[in-house]
């Protein structure tokens, strides 16, 4: 498959207390097989002969237990100076990841932390239509008002508010025109109602399934939590969920 263009979600990865948990849950859930590339410091998911994921001990317990969203860019270390004029914050990075590609975390004007992956010989997602596969990412954000126009000048997105969903916003590259059809990344506004305050800005990263349902079923065998749905949306039933260690992921069946 084609290299991905920048601005558009190219890798998604977990950090984790436990990486041999990790990889049981999750081998379980989407029937992910694992490798660990040298040099890659983490393991791979698979889906067939298709890298989908990685999987990684978190080097300190204070870290958050999370999965990040990664952008493409050709030069990671102009974008992050460019996040951090349009008002981000620099996490880590530029970091070269030997000849695999080099690598920088950055948090938006709200505190949900992205990846920005420069690829060398990974290239990112070869997979994105079998289930197990990366589905969609959404920015979870109290802020719009800030956030918005960080991703749109960051990205050089151009946004598009979907019609009937309070609060939820689509982008697309600005070479190809806003609307449901283009869109590599949403935006739902986190409703003091309806979700914790102590739940933080992020963005949540979403994997395609067969059956919507029997995903939940399964994930809470395996000690997983579910925190919203099953539901239908326009683009199929979507469930929220955490895993055995806390780290917080969709799944959607279209």
């Amino acid at each position: 498959m084609a290299d991905f263009a920048e601005g558009v979600p190219c890798w998604v990865d977990c950090a984790l207390p436990d990486a041999d948990a990790g990889r049981r849950f999750y081998g379980a859930l989407f029937g992910w097989r694992f490798r660990e590339p040298p040099g890659a410091g983490e393991s791979y998911a698979y889906v067939g002969p298709h890298p989908v994921a990685g999987l990684y001990r978190k080097p300190d317990g204070r870290l958050p237990t999370a999965w990040t969203v990664h952008f493409a860019t050709p030069d990671a270390g102009r974008l992050l100076a460019r996040a951090v004029a349009a008002g981000g914050t620099a996490v880590s990075g530029p970091d070269v990841i030997g000849e695999r590609g080099v690598r920088a975390l950055v948090a938006d004007p709200d505190g949900a932390v992205f990846g920005l992956w420069q690829p060398g010989t990974d290239k990112g997602f070869r997979e994105l239509t079998a289930p197990g596969a990366y589905a969609w990412s959404e920015v979870r954000t109290r802020e719009s008002a800030a956030v918005d126009p960080f991703y749109e000048h960051v990205f050089r997105y151009v946004g598009y508010d979907v019609p009937g969903a309070s609060g939820e916003r689509l982008w697309s590259p600005e070479d190809s025109g806003p609307g449901v059809d283009t869109a590599v990344l949403g935006r739902a506004v986190l409703a003091a109602d309806d979700v914790p305050v102590e739940l933080p800005a992020h963005v949540l990263a979403q994997f395609r399934v067969g059956d919507c349902g029997k995903a939940v079923e399964a994930a809470l065998r395996l000690g997983g939590r579910l925190r919203d749905g099953p539901r239908a949306t326009p683009y199929g039933t979507f469930a929220e969920l955490a895993d055995d260690q806390g780290a917080v992921f969709g799944v959607v069946a279209e």
